[in-house]
Order: C-alpha cells, then structure tokens, then sequence
C-alpha cells in the first residue's frame, strides 16, 4: 500500500492505495495549514491514520503533490517520521508518463495535481478529455485524442469568488453551498446561490464550448470529449452544467497511483 498525498491551498488529501490494481481504499481530506511544523503534521496525519485503523508502517512508498511550496516538505518530513520512508515529490526528477505540448515548457514546471489528473484521465477515460478540478481555483485542463496535454485555464473556485463578493461588499451576507430552486432567485441569500452555482456552471459550460472547437480545429475533426469532473466543488457544481460531466473524486489519487508506480 502507497500513501498519496495532495496538498492543495485550503486541503490536503491522504489516499491509501492498493499498489497492484492501483485501487484507492480510503480517501482523507485534512485542513491545509501553512504554519505547522513537520511534528505537528506527522501527529494529526497520525492520529487520523489511527481513526482508520491504519498503521504507517504499512505503506511501502509515498508520492506528495503539492501546490503549497512552504509546506511540501514539512509535509515530506512529517510521513518520514511516520513511516521511516522518504517521499517522493512530484516534480523533483519524478518521470511523468504523459507526453506534452506545452511550447517547451517541462513537466517540472507545471503544477503536480494537473499532471496527476491527467495521468489518471488517459489511463481510464476515452480521449480526447477535459479535466475539470474544482477547488480553491478551478483548472480545466485538456488532452489531445492521442493523449497530449496541450494546456488549458484557471479561473478562481466558486469559494474564491464567493469570498470575494462578501469580503468586498457592505451588506451582503454569508452563505453556504446550497443550490437554490431557481435560477431567478426572490431574496438577496438565494439569489448569491444562484449567481455562485448557476454562474460557475455557466462559466465551465462556456469555457468547455470554447475548448471543444479549438480542439476540433486543431485536431482537423469533430470532437467529442470526454469531460471530467474532480475536486472538492466537482460534485456540487458538475450537475448543473449543460454538459455531460463525470464526476471522478479519486482521479487525482488515483493519477499519483499511476505516477508512483512508474518510478518506484
């Protein structure tokens, strides 16, 4: 079993993984905290493990990928002391089995959590793929029909921009993650629900629109891509797109699984 772990910008994900069949079985999500030292990381990650009656020394390996410089390897140093293994760390010499176009960019230069889920898209889904990952910034990333990762966008996560409203307006109030009954909404919370989810839905619906016809255009064919969806905001946000999106929560996990066993 290999510990996979993804740092992201406000969580963290540990994912247990079955090596043979690269098959995750259990999937943890834990705060992201910047100021933690490498013992205090090593006893919550512990402590969790222990509410899932597992034992850090059962993991044979480690693979992180992080999108938080300051604590990747506070984090690496945290599953050294655990598990008495070092990690790996995605993008320090690690070999990636996706080819890119990326004019000239390399692998290295290119954030970990985007290749993994990559990965993991061209090993399951049909191609061409756009992969969509929901968090504190939604990526939508895409990969040619002959699995090329050729680029893709960034925009802010629907808790980004639902942040932003409220921190830059006076009489705006708070609101969770519910979708509202309708899209013209009657009250001032329903209609920031509405503006939240039906305004990300549209957004990735016009991006992917977009996205579908330079990829038609460059590929000299009618597209149909397979369309993803991944990230803490996925399954929320996904069904009220127009397009037909598969939500896949373990596909990064499961990409790293991939990645692993490449360069164990």
């Amino acid at each position: 079993m290999i510990l996979a772990i993804d740092i992201g910008n406000t969580h963290m994900v540990l994912g247990c993984i079955q090596e043979e069949k690269n098959q995750v079985i259990r999937h943890i999500q834990m705060s992201t905290n910047k100021i933690e030292t490498y013992h205090e990381y090593a006893a919550e990650i512990s402590r969790i493990l222990s509410l899932e009656q597992i034992d850090p020394h059962d993991f044979s390996g480690c693979l992180i990928s992080s999108v938080v410089p300051s604590v990747t390897h506070v984090v690496a140093e945290a599953v050294k002391l655990l598990t008495g293994r070092e990690a790996l760390i995605l993008g320090e010499g690690i070999d990636i089995p996706l080819e890119l176009d990326m004019n000239g960019i390399p692998a290295s230069a290119i954030a970990g959590d985007l290749l993994a889920t990559a990965v993991a898209a061209k090993a399951e889904y049909p191609l061409p793929a756009f992969i969509i990952d929901m968090g504190t910034a939604t990526t939508i990333t895409v990969l040619t029909s002959k699995g090329v990762y050729i680029g893709g966008c960034i925009l802010p996560g629907p808790g980004t921009a639902l942040k932003g409203l409220i921190a830059d307006t006076s009489l705006l109030p708070a609101v969770d993650f519910v979708a509202p009954d309708h899209a013209i909404a009657k009250d001032t919370v329903n209609a920031i629900r509405s503006g939240i989810v039906y305004g990300s839905a549209g957004q990735i619906d016009g991006l992917l629109d977009r996205f579908t016809l330079e990829l038609s255009s460059r590929e000299a064919m009618e597209c149909h891509p397979t369309m993803i969806a991944t990230g803490g905001m996925g399954r929320l946000i996904a069904p009220f797109c127009w397009h037909k999106i598969i939500v896949d929560d373990e596909l990064l996990l499961k990409g790293l699984g991939i990645i692993w066993n490449q360069n164990r």
